[in-house]
């Protein structure tokens, strides 16, 4: 399947619903506070999205039963709000895509609650820090196996490791596009597959375990976590590749 190059005016309708992820969760972070419930964040994030003429595309995805995706300390990615209430110490992921007039929007955050370990703090950073450094090396010509192996590196480097059998993906008119992007060399040759081209428009979202690439899916099928039980963290941004660069289109 070929990956979509899309035109200035469909870039500009995937920023837009872009900018409504990027303000959702701005206003997750604000109240990510000891006492608040996963489901009270998931219900504000989708009233955000609502009012601001989306919709919350995760809800119903797949079977997906809400708006957000809260992944809770050891979940990295895929959590299903519940009752609990966050507690100093605890990280939280929030994930979130929104569709208006038919293009969609996707990125993610780990966030602290209140005062968190070092180990921690360094978790997310990584996630970040790699997501940016991935961004900033984006060029026209280069393949996604050549960008996967960047990722791969710099996370490795920072003594961490990324989960396996989840990835990054092109988005546009629909939420999961080609090609699917992992954070490592899916492979051996990072010179193979297909290349970067202006126009392309996808979603990077480094996802981090500590010692243990494995993913393992929870009872409830949507909970993923590492094979090592330990916290992970995960970052996202969408993407478009404008002039040879990348464009962050899920910043306000």
């Amino acid at each position: 399947m070929a990956i979509a190059l899309r035109k200035p005016q469909e870039i500009e309708k995937l920023r837009t619903a872009n900018k409504i992820v990027s303000g959702a969760l701005k206003l997750l972070e604000q109240n990510t506070k000891v006492g608040i419930s996963l489901k009270e964040l998931d219900a504000m994030a989708e009233d955000y999205i609502r009012s601001h003429g989306a919709k919350p595309s995760f809800k119903g995805l797949y079977g997906f039963p809400n708006a957000v995706c809260t992944s809770l300390n050891r979940v990295i990615i895929h959590g299903i709000p519940s009752d609990y209430k966050l507690q100093e110490g605890d990280v939280i992921g929030y994930d979130i895509g929104t569709e208006i007039d038919g293009y969609f929007g996707d990125a993610a955050i780990t966030v602290p609650v209140g005062k968190i370990t070092q180990k921690d703090e360094e978790l997310i950073a990584c996630a970040k820090d790699t997501l940016y450094y991935a961004i900033d090396n984006i060029k026209v010509g280069m393949r996604f196996k050549e960008l996967s192996l960047l990722m791969e590196q710099f996370i490795i480097e920072r003594g961490f490791v990324p989960l396996h059998n989840f990835c990054g993906h092109g988005i546009g008119r629909k939420p999961h596009e080609e090609p699917e992007i992992p954070n490592y060399l899916d492979g051996k040759n990072p010179k193979a597959g297909p290349k970067i081209k202006n126009g392309m428009v996808f979603c990077l979202e480094p996802m981090i375990c500590q010692k243990e690439t494995e993913s393992v899916i929870l009872e409830n099928g949507w909970d993923v976590v590492s094979s090592d039980g330990l916290r992970g963290s995960h970052y996202e941004h969408t993407v478009a590749v404008v002039n040879g660069r990348a464009e962050i289109l899920s910043q306000s």
